[in-house]
């Protein structure tokens, strides 16, 4: 259980200073493909005011929570292959860079990354994994433009407390937006825990958390973990995408991009008129909040 992979960490990962530290949420380097600027509430709640493309503030520690998101909360994965193809180029990236990955969630529109990374590449990661996955992305479902959202948020983690309460929080986000049971959500590392070999190391938090048995009781702990959040996603989306698959005869709500502005309000009304929410539109199809509401 507690064996390690090869290239892990030892205990100098154990890096935290002395004394409690107030976690620090700054808005991050470029992700791809020149997104557009976008303001982060969240970052401003917990630091006050960001300037746009400021320098990171990088963990004392080396340990960062981290979020990506589709640009206006664009859908990243419509099936099963594309979250397998993120996670090749996830583990591809974290090896080349030497960043390690303590924990992921893959939820439909954003990700949950727990990193950590002393040598400060964790950009350089973070660029590699969204050019790659966006030019997939992009050349599979024939869109163009900006796939995730300006640039990634990112939280300093700088005690064992927070390393706990941010690994426990990002796997059992799968739960709290009601997707089931966090044991059973297959696009998380839930399931990696003590894995030998694997991209994803755990060998601190086996240290910190014990084994399988006492793993199971501290995700089942329900306690308020104050961590970086991202705005849960609706748990009727996959009626909707039927939805829009039935009325449309479309796959994707994405597609609508490529609609002349006619057919796509049109479209967009219908939908509506379906039942769709003008947040849940916003979602699946990638289109600004404006353009459907006037729709």
């Amino acid at each position: 259980m507690n064996g390690r992979a090869e290239g892990s960490p030892d205990q100098s990962w154990i890096l935290f200073s002395q004394g409690s530290q107030k976690k620090v949420v700054s808005a991050g380097t470029v992700l791809v493909d020149n997104f557009s600027s976008a303001a982060y509430n969240r970052a401003q709640q917990k630091g006050g005011s960001i300037v746009s493309r400021q320098a990171r503030q990088l963990s004392e520690s080396g340990y960062l929570h981290l979020i990506v998101r589709g640009i206006g909360k664009q859908i990243l994965f419509e099936d099963r292959e594309d979250r397998l193809f993120f996670l090749s180029v996830l583990e591809r990236f974290c090896r080349e860079t030497g960043v390690h990955v303590l924990a992921y969630c893959l939820m439909e529109n954003h990700v949950h990354l727990l990193v950590y990374d002393r040598e400060g590449k964790t950009p350089l990661l973070m660029k590699k994994l969204g050019v790659s996955y966006a030019h997939y992305y992009n050349r599979k479902y024939e869109r163009s433009g900006h796939l995730f959202q300006d640039r990634y948020l990112s939280e300093a983690v700088e005690d064992e407390g927070d390393l706990l309460a941010v690994f426990r929080y990002i796997l059992i986000n799968p739960e709290k937006a009601g997707l089931g049971p966090a044991a059973d959500y297959e696009w998380s590392s839930v399931s990696r825990y003590g894995e030998a070999g694997s991209f994803v190391d755990t060998s601190l938090l086996c240290e910190l958390i014990g084994d399988r048995e006492e793993y199971a009781a501290f995700l089942a702990e329900r306690k308020d973990d104050d961590c970086m959040e991202y705005e849960a996603v609706g748990r009727d989306d996959e009626w909707a995408k039927d939805v829009i698959r039935k009325s449309l005869r479309i796959e994707s709500g994405t597609a609508l991009q490529s609609y002349d502005r006619r057919q796509r309000d049109a479209a967009l009304r219908k939908l509506k008129s379906k039942g769709l929410s003008v947040r849940q539109l916003e979602r699946l199809t990638g289109i600004n909040r404006g353009v459907i509401q006037k729709a």
